[in-house]
């Protein structure tokens, strides 16, 4: 397939690479004209403009910084790749703007996909990245191989914009749970415990092991099953109340663990106390007004326990 590339920065440049490799005929460009010259080493055609990228393209791809540097490439993209061409965005980027460029394609017979990556420069130069994809699912299976050659996690999620919703939702839960490790690690060390000890530890425990992806969700949340308490939210409210606790003695800000303790304050206020401690999950359904639930989500072998 031939495919043309556009930004070879620090995920671009080896997620290009991947594609050259594979055999793929491919046109690049850059605003940096140096970050180039490994692609061209390995036979790829540098091309002056992304218009001039997409013009004998069947597959153009884009590895840049954010909407603003997105918006006026994919536009020229969309208008000079030939009919019946693809255009797959790999950036971290707006939703409403992949469904803008998704329309503008749609007018010019050529499809519109957004594939965000994750999984960082060590991903990309392995070719091990996740890659989320939102669009018409003909397309996504027509360009399948060349996204196979980038990442070894490919994934189709839904219509155009769902693989943009999908990478800001992992993105934030990633920052969020950094931030909670945070409060907990300095909370540990300050406590006199060695933050190795504290790592092997939560690594070692229910979180650790990744219950509450592999097992909380799928089975509890999706399925709603709150009233089983296979570790009962009253449990939970004293466990984060004596850390939040802890912290107040030893002077540590713990807001994300105080927000979180709030919740578990009002489940019990509503006699939850005896119900799964997944059941504070229902407490931002009512909030955001929508109800996560899913059928036939396989439970990962070996995974039993909650605390």
């Amino acid at each position: 397939m031939r495919v043309g590339f556009v930004g070879l920065g620090t995920m671009g440049r080896h997620m290009a690479e991947h594609v050259a490799r594979a055999g793929h005929p491919l046109a690049v460009h850059d605003v940096r004209r140096e970050a180039a010259d490994p692609l061209l080493a390995l036979g790829a055609r540098w091309a002056a403009t992304p218009a001039e990228v997409a013009a004998d393209a069947e597959l153009v791809l884009t590895s840049l910084p954010g909407p603003k540097e997105v918006e006026p490439v994919a536009m020229a993209i969309v208008s000079g790749a030939p009919r019946g061409a693809v255009y797959a965005d790999l950036s971290t980027s707006s939703v409403s703007l992949i469904q803008r460029i998704h329309a503008a394609g749609a007018e010019r017979g050529v499809a519109v996909l957004d594939a965000p990556v994750s999984g960082g420069p060590q991903g990309a130069r392995g070719g091990t990245l996740a890659i989320m994809v939102g669009g018409e699912q003909a397309a996504f299976e027509r360009i399948r191989p060349v996204l196979s050659a980038i990442g070894d996690k490919v994934t189709y999620i839904g219509e155009i914009g769902s693989g943009a919703v999908a990478k800001l939702v992992h993105n934030m839960v990633s920052a969020a749970a950094f931030q909670a490790l945070a409060e907990g690690l300095t909370l540990g060390v300050k406590a006199g415990v060695a933050p190795e000890k504290l790592l092997e530890a939560i690594r070692g425990g229910a979180f650790g092991q990744g219950l509450t992806l592999n097992y909380r969700i799928p089975e509890v949340v999706f399925k709603e099953d709150f009233e089983t308490a296979r570790f009962a939210l009253a449990l939970m409210r004293k466990d984060v109340g004596l850390a939040t606790e802890l912290g107040r003695e030893l002077g540590v800000p713990m807001p994300i663990a105080a927000l979180t303790e709030q919740d578990l304050v009002q489940a019990m206020a509503r006699g939850w106390g005896g119900r799964d401690s997944s059941s504070v999950f229902q407490l931002q359904e009512e909030r955001a007004g929508v109800r996560v639930r899913a059928s036939k989500v396989p439970m990962p072998a070996g995974r039993h326990q909650t605390r």
